[in-house]
């Protein structure tokens, strides 16, 4: 650890905000005012709104934690906020950002970067719900947001498309359904923190990353070797080829008959939920690092011109 003449001294923590996200940020954002308070750091919790440009300016300070979740928080949006106020702020930045966040443009960067997807295309709500666009089975999701908010799954068998709800937006993304386990992998600056086998019930939704209970994170993930470090190495490399910063998480679908070729790649989150019963913490304990010094470790890595 940096020692405390070297280190940041007042952080403001950004969370809530106004997206579908928004009581996961605050979850995230109170774990790490509380985290960085532990490790001594002057906190201010920042409830992000309309007035958060003349709030930041009231505070002042040394370094911008970003704890915001979806939309306007995670897109690009706080990232050009803070790269005009000339804050130094965590994770990724404008472009990467907003990048991230697109899911298919996302995908089209990990096609250039040589690195495997499943096929997917972008539809109009009224499209998908009139008929099946592509074989069953598939998921419809927004093209545009994050921890499984609003994810439809299109079983085989199915014989008629799905009723979305008017949480959806008027384009989606339809994505042919990828058989296997979930893994996933952080990556803090340049160096993956390993891979985690998540194990659930059922499909891993909203409830099954947040509530307790809702699955069970096995790491480091019982597989082969070639096919964790395939997770390693596909997760730096898609941070470096979208352009990220700080600390981000790659999640992968793994089908086992299929060895290697069965490994793909569904997004890349560059703000990881930092809940209790998050991914990226366990990671990072697994690694040999407290969530204390974690939060430390993002704080100082702050910076504009991500």
């Amino acid at each position: 650890m940096l020692g405390q003449s070297s280190r940041r001294s007042k952080v403001a923590v950004l969370m809530g905000g106004p997206s579908v996200e928004r009581e996961v940020s605050l979850s995230t954002g109170q774990a790490c005012a509380a985290a960085l308070r532990g490790m001594k750091y002057d906190v201010v919790e920042v409830d992000a709104g309309p007035d958060l440009v003349s709030v930041l300016q009231s505070i002042s300070p040394d370094a911008v934690l970003n704890c915001l979740h979806g939309r306007w928080g995670e897109d690009g949006c706080v990232q050009g906020i803070l790269e005009w106020l000339g804050i130094p702020y965590s994770h990724s930045g404008v472009l990467a950002s907003a990048l991230a966040m697109d899911k298919q443009r996302t995908k089209d960067v990990y096609r250039a970067a040589g690195l495997p997807v499943v096929d997917s295309v972008i539809r109009s709500k009224v499209d998908v719900m009139a008929d099946h666009v592509m074989p069953v089975p598939y998921v419809v999701k927004p093209n545009n947001e994050g921890s499984s908010v609003g994810i439809y799954l299109v079983n085989e068998g199915a014989n008629s498309p799905p009723r979305l709800g008017d949480e959806m937006p008027e384009e989606v993304m339809v994505e042919a359904f990828a058989h296997g386990r979930e893994l996933t992998t952080t990556v803090m600056g340049d160096r993956p923190l390993g891979v985690t086998d998540i194990i659930t019930v059922g499909w891993y939704d909203y409830d099954a990353k947040y509530k307790p209970g809702g699955s069970r994170h096995v790491i480091p993930a019982d597989m082969p070797t070639q096919i964790y470090e395939l997770c390693e190495d596909y997760a730096l490399r898609a941070h470096v080829a979208l352009g990220c910063r700080g600390v981000t998480r790659t999640d992968f679908r793994w089908d086992e008959s299929k060895g290697a070729d069965g490994l793909i790649l569904l997004e890349t989150n560059t703000q990881p939920g930092m809940t209790p019963t998050s991914l990226t913490p366990e990671q990072a304990q697994a690694a040999g690092m407290s969530f204390g010094e974690l939060c430390a470790w993002m704080v100082e890595d702050a910076s504009c011109n991500r």
